[in-house]
């Protein structure tokens, strides 16, 4: 009985940090405070993080195809992320891989593209289609002659120091 009464309270305090989180701002459930604007708490033990990676967003095939091209004439490889607001493996890639100073080193040479397809509109699912992709998070990855290295194409989450390694095996084989 009393270990059912600790772990109500503990729901209940859990649950009023997580709406005071949300209120102030916060975006992360496992982080509720972190972000939120509230006095003291904004910059408390806040370590820098790194900036976000300059994704260009393309829309459809259309968009694609010509920084795909762009690419292949600047003799750069190409990553193309698909992400939706609601994949929770998306925002893992972005918390957890994409932010690491180290991947966004290595990635620093490719032209880095990114799908949105949260609304799963005609030109997301004609992109899904052309790659035979069924959700996000795919990750697909083109070589300098402008062409996917479908051997290379990652699906789910992958922790930094995997997609690193990943990385530097498509430097090498593709």
């Amino acid at each position: 009985r009393l270990v059912a009464r600790g772990t109500g309270l503990a729901a209940i305090v859990w649950g009023v940090i997580m709406m005071v989180g949300a209120a102030a701002g916060g975006h992360d459930p496992l982080q509720p405070l972190r972000g939120a604007a509230l006095p003291g708490f904004a910059s408390a033990g806040a370590a820098k993080s790194a900036e976000p990676l300059p994704f260009k967003m393309v829309a459809s095939t259309e968009d694609l195809d010509r920084e795909l091209a762009a690419a292949k004439a600047a003799g750069k490889p190409a990553l193309l992320d698909f992400y939706a607001d609601w994949c929770v493996s998306c925002k893992e890639m972005e918390k957890y891989t994409f932010s690491v100073p180290d991947v966004q080193k290595d990635l620093s040479g490719f032209v880095l593209l990114k799908a949105d397809v949260t609304a799963n509109s005609q030109a997301d699912q004609a992109l899904f289609r052309r790659f035979g992709v069924y959700g996000p998070p795919t990750t697909a990855f083109f070589g300098m002659h402008g062409r996917e290295c479908r051997a290379f194409r990652l699906v789910g989450f992958v922790a930094a120091d995997d997609f690193r390694s990943h990385l530097a095996r498509f430097a090498r084989e593709c």
